[in-house]
């Protein structure tokens, strides 16, 4: 029996839970179109706002992907699954209101094939964000993901994007955009935090409808070879090893908040069993984003169609899944006693010869 895909964040009912996460991929009208043609929930199309510095930094941007040694590889679909991606990135081209337009058309054309195409937004200057929310509102666009949690505010030009780190200022922000506009509102919150499931509750209690966990981190990688950092600077990474991080917070915050409140998990998906394991310890949805921008448009297929054989082979529909990890897990403290256990995983010290 072919189990259901459906899945709902909060007013939103997806008709599979794969979101294609905003990247470079999907810059582009056709990027788009192909993740929706490979038949993704929703496509989060490519965050803009009003800065033009972040807009250039589009053109200084520079990828790279290493294997497990840090050594880099080249770019493709044959690089190796462990590895990691880094770079640095920028927003969008286009000016807001074409910006606007080429969404609120690929929107139309999401609706025929039961999906979204999502505008999102990143934080520059407030009352520009609420300006450009109400303008994505009147254009009939039906979700927006606000992104205030990207991992290069410390880095880019000064006010270029944010990376919001207080809970006081995150309601203060939600509540704004909640007051602005009445769509269902994704808030996309960053990683670099212990407060993760803080973040969360504050955006939760002032009106966001899902939460969008977690932005990707910042990191800094020196090349030996050449003493210099890779690609010049500090960088926004991810890899497959990111995966148990987007698990632990979406587990701990969905024991915090509660069922009721939606989560979608990104970063470290890269396959149809990893949103699995997502939704296992949470999310109601999961995005993928670097690993297509690697791999091509072809893998959100692969990944819904592996995703599907594993609803049927255990008689589980989407939905079900929800959160099912976090009802088995127990802290440390109720763990039973496994005495002197560490010793089977030291090991075994020998006297060195001639001592």
């Amino acid at each position: 029996m072919t189990r259901s895909l459906a899945t709902r964040i909060g007013r939103t009912a997806l008709k599979n839970p794969l979101i294609a996460g905003s990247a470079e991929h999907l810059i582009d009208a056709d990027g788009v179109r192909a993740a929706l043609k490979a038949g993704a929930g929703a496509v989060v199309v490519k965050s803009t706002n009003e800065v033009q510095a972040a807009k250039d930094q589009l053109q200084r941007a520079e990828y790279m992907v290493l294997d497990e040694h840090w050594r880099p590889v080249p770019w493709g679909p044959e690089a190796p699954r462990g590895a990691t991606i880094a770079c640095r990135s920028g927003l969008h081209p286009l000016n807001f209101e074409p910006w606007l337009e080429q969404t609120a058309m690929l929107d139309r054309e999401a609706r025929a094939l039961d999906s979204y195409a999502v505008p999102s937004l990143i934080l520059g200057d407030l009352d520009h964000a609420l300006a450009m929310a109400r303008q994505v509102e009147q254009a009939g666009l039906r979700l927006l993901e606000f992104n205030i949690g990207t991992p290069y505010a410390s880095q880019a030009a000064k006010g270029a994007v944010s990376t919001e780190l207080l809970p006081e200022r995150i309601s203060h922000l939600v509540q704004a955009m909640r007051e602005a506009i009445s769509l269902p509102l994704w808030i996309k919150v960053t990683g670099q935090s212990e407060r993760v499931p803080e973040l969360a509750r504050a955006a939760f209690e002032a009106g966001a409808d899902s939460l969008v966990m977690a932005g990707r981190l910042l990191g800094f990688l020196p090349d030996v070879e050449t003493m210099e950092p890779f690609l010049g600077t500090s960088l926004g990474i991810g890899g497959f090893w990111n995966l148990p991080l987007t698990c632990h917070w979406l587990a701990t915050s969905r024991l915090a908040l509660g069922p009721e409140r939606p989560l979608i998990g990104i970063n470290g998906a890269q396959s149809g069993l990893d949103i699995a394991r997502m939704m296992l310890a949470g999310a109601s949805a999961v995005g993928i984003a670097s690993p297509v921008m690697l791999r091509g448009f072809e893998l959100l297929g692969r990944s819904l169609a592996e995703f599907q054989d594993y609803l049927d082979a255990k008689g589980i529909d989407a939905a079900d899944l929800v959160g099912v990890a976090v009802s088995h897990r127990k802290t440390f403290a109720d763990m039973p006693l496994r005495q002197d256990n560490w010793r089977n995983y030291v090991p075994q010290a020998r006297t060195i010869a001639g001592e």
